[in-house]
């Protein structure tokens, strides 16, 4: 597993700030790294946790209903069977009802935003922004959406069982969500911007969600999907109720970038 360490100056780098233009992407990104991987592998293993699924369930989803915003580092890490893992970092935002912004930074600037109605991928190095209604088609980050209080875990899976992994930090377990329906078979291409529809057709074998069983608090998600991919996001200061103007969550299209049709790019 990709395990980056801590850098001296890296380490002062994030301390400072994560966007901090003193310090070199690299750097910043190599600290977050290793402060997000240092909260989800500890040395020492945890604990059995007593915690059942189904109170876990309703402990998760209880600790964010209620929630106005949310804000969190994150760090996402994107593989294909033995392929080299592709690892990316940045800010995410969350606001009731239904709206995120993911602001990559490293390795490239990158944005990801749901206004509620309209998802939006840009990337600024390919003058493009993907465009796809909320309502039809969303991205792999789809099971976040409980965060801003507008999906129940219920709607996605069929069944939610715990999952034995070993090296959880103290007071942690993992949830295990089975999709409803069977996803689609392996051998189409895969990419992880690629729109999805999870509530018609399970584009996934299995999501985990690691949570503080004392708080409801997500630490890590993982989704399993035919073909050894895997999509794993990592948190880390998680911020609460917090204030966000409501301009975050809206995106203009810059001059000169072309608009794609996310829709019609979805696999049929």
């Amino acid at each position: 597993m990709f395990r980056p360490r801590f850098l001296p100056r890296a380490q002062a780098c994030y301390t400072e700030q994560v966007k901090s233009k003193s310090c070199p992407a690299a750097l910043v990104f190599s600290a977050m790294a290793g402060f997000l991987f240092s909260l989800a592998s500890p040395v020492v293993s945890a604990q059995q946790s007593s915690v059942s699924a189904q109170q876990l369930t309703r402990l998760l989803e209880e600790h964010y209903r209620h929630l106005k915003t949310l804000r969190a580092i994150f760090l996402e890490r994107y593989s294909e069977g033995p392929k080299q893992s592709r690892v990316e970092s940045g800010t995410a935002y969350f606001r009731r009802p239904g709206q995120m912004r993911w602001e990559y930074e490293s390795p490239e600037k990158k944005l990801f935003l749901a206004d509620g109605k309209t998802i939006w991928f840009y990337v600024p190095y390919d003058h493009t922004v993907t465009k796809a209604p909320a309502r039809e088609s969303t991205d792999w980050r789809a099971p976040l959406a409980l965060l801003t209080g507008k999906v129940e875990l219920s709607r996605l899976c069929k069944t939610v069982d715990l999952a034995e992994q070993p090296g959880l930090p103290p007071g942690h377990s993992v949830l295990r969500c089975l999709p409803k329906n069977q996803p689609k078979a392996a051998g189409r291409e895969h990419s992880p911007d690629a729109a999805t529809d999870p509530a018609a057709a399970e584009d996934f074998t299995e999501v985990l969600l690691e949570v503080d069983s004392s708080s409801g608090e997500l630490a890590r998600i993982e989704i399993r999907q035919p073909g050894g991919v895997e999509l794993e996001y990592r948190f880390g200061n998680w911020q609460t109720d917090i204030p966000l103007s409501p301009d975050l969550f809206r995106f203009e299209v810059p001059r000169g970038v072309a608009v794609v049709d996310g829709t019609a790019l979805a696999p049929q």
